[in-house]
C-alpha cells in the first residue's frame, strides 16, 4: 500500500487529488474539485516540506472562500485553541519544515499573529463585516495565489459548478 505523502501534485490538466461532495450540486467548486495552478505542481510532493504543502493549500482555500464572498465582508480565521478567537488575515507565510504563519489583526483593532505546528492546523475560515464599510474590501487570497500559480486568477474556476456524473 502507497503512502498519500508520496504522491506528487497532479499536472495542471487533472484533478487535484481531493475529495469534496456538497448536498447541493450547484454549490461552486472547492479546491478539492479544480486542477492545482501550475505553480503547485510544478515542484514534486515529496520535495515539500508539511508546512509549504500546507501553506499552498491554505492559499487556495482562502483564495476560494474570497471568491464567494459579497463586497461587505473580508476573511478571517477563527482560531480553534486558546481562546484568542478571530484574525482578520492580513498575511501568512510558512517557516520550513513544519510552521504556519497567520498574521493579522483582532476585532478589536490589535495587532496579532497565528503561529502554528502543522500536526496541530485547524482554522475556520469566516467571513467579517469591513471595519470601514466605504472601503473596498481587502482581499489576500488572490495576492497569495498570484505566488502559486504565476499570477493567475483561478477563482472564475472555483466560481463554477462541479460537473454532473
Amino acid at each position: 500500500m502507497s503512502n498519500p505523502s508520496d504522491k506528487k501534485p497532479a499536472a495542471p490538466e487533472e484533478p487535484c487529488g481531493g475529495r469534496a461532495v456538497h448536498s447541493d450540486p450547484k454549490a461552486p467548486r472547492t479546491p478539492e474539485q479544480v486542477p492545482l495552478p501550475a505553480g503547485v505542481s510544478k515542484k514534486p510532493l515529496d520535495q515539500k516540506s508539511p508546512a509549504e504543502w500546507a501553506y499552498e493549500r491554505l492559499i487556495l482555500y482562502i483564495q476560494n472562500f474570497e471568491a464567494q464572498l459579497d463586497t461587505e465582508h473580508e476573511i478571517a480565521i477563527g482560531i480553534a485553541d486558546g481562546g484568542a478567537g478571530l484574525l482578520r488575515i492580513e498575511g501568512m507565510g510558512f517557516f520550513d519544515p513544519d510552521i504556519v504563519t497567520f498574521y493579522g489583526t483582532d476585532p478589536s483593532g490589535a495587532r496579532s499573529q497565528l503561529i502554528q505546528h502543522v500536526t496541530q492546523l485547524n482554522v475556520t475560515l469566516r467571513a467579517l463585516t469591513k471595519e470601514m464599510p466605504e472601503a473596498e474590501p481587502r482581499r489576500i487570497g488572490f495576492r497569495l495565489a498570484a505566488e502559486l500559480g504565476g499570477g493567475t486568477d483561478t477563482a472564475s474556476e472555483q466560481r463554477g459548478t462541479p460537473e454532473d456524473g
